[in-house]
């Protein structure tokens, strides 16, 4: 079936557990949603990245499928499928192909890269680094707490604490880093239950072990070569497996955040005739 507001292309350049919130959004409400991807993606959380299609060919998070395509031309038959294609394209060179009315930048690099306020009719970013206005037509909060998934169409959002957030009280300990640089051996899966002290996974023989009681809710692809001090995985003490393969609150959040950022601009109100003689815009 195709998607009900097919003259609305969307390209989101980041296919991690927040731009698959995103993704998972729009393409609930209607919207022909594509991922642009890393040859070998980093995030950790795969089991809810739908950019995770670039290792395992497709995968399904909360009933959406999202799909790896080698070309534009194949997401048409996708998006009849009611599916989300990706697309290896880290530099972007086939965002003239896509001809979007929505870039949303969610590689959450904290810092601007290579996004232009000119990029498509609404450009949206997720969280620090960027600046309405100036990178940007529109900023989502992805801080936890009161402004998370606020739209901000003047300003930024807040700044990178380099902490992550806590749960159960626990916020840094969480994050799994590399000890050294290579390649990660994972001992333990997505979904698995471990104790403080256990070993999840080794990198060039040195052992990466949980500091507390939880289960490990992310890993890196064993394929990504790693630096030492970069994050590697994640575990959560709340110690509940679904959680490992759902959409989180958070990502829910900024999705809606992005959400509302579509619908209240009106570039993408005149593309689909809501506004006064917006009918037969292109």
């Amino acid at each position: 079936m195709a998607p009900i507001f097919s003259q609305v292309r969307i390209v989101v350049r980041g296919g991690g557990d927040l731009g698959s919130g995103v993704v998972y959004r729009l393409h609930r409400a209607g919207f022909p949603v594509a991922v642009l991807e890393l040859p070998q993606p980093l995030f950790v959380r795969r089991g809810v990245a739908y950019g995770a299609a670039v290792y395992e060919g497709s995968i399904t998070v909360d009933g959406v499928t999202a799909r790896l395509v080698e070309r534009v031309e194949a997401a048409a038959d996708v998006w009849m499928a009611g599916e989300v294609p990706v697309l290896i394209d880290p530099a972007g060179a086939t965002l003239a192909e896509w001809q979007p009315t929505v870039i949303v930048d969610a590689r959450m690099a904290k810092h601007p890269l290579d996004t232009r306020l000119d990029d498509a009719p609404l450009v949206v970013a997720l969280g620090p680094g960027f600046e309405a206005g100036v990178h940007c037509h529109a900023v989502v909060e992805t801080n936890r707490g009161h402004y998370l998934g606020r739209v901000y169409w003047q300003g930024h959002a807040e700044p990178d604490t380099g902490i992550p957030g806590q749960m159960n009280g626990v916020a840094a300990l969480r994050v799994l880093r590399a000890p050294v640089g290579g390649f990660v051996r994972p001992l333990r899966s997505i979904g698995d239950t471990v104790r403080a002290g256990d070993i999840v996974a080794e990198v060039d023989g040195q052992p990466v072990t949980a500091q507390f009681d939880g289960v490990v809710r992310g890993l890196i692809h064993p394929s990504v070569a790693v630096s030492a001090g970069l994050k590697i995985g994640d575990i959560d003490p709340r110690a509940k497996v679904d959680h490992c393969f759902t959409i989180s609150e958070k990502s829910l959040a900024v999705g809606g955040g992005v959400l509302e950022a579509v619908l209240a601009s009106p570039a993408v109100r005149h593309r689909l005739g809501l506004l006064p003689g917006a009918a037969n815009a292109t």
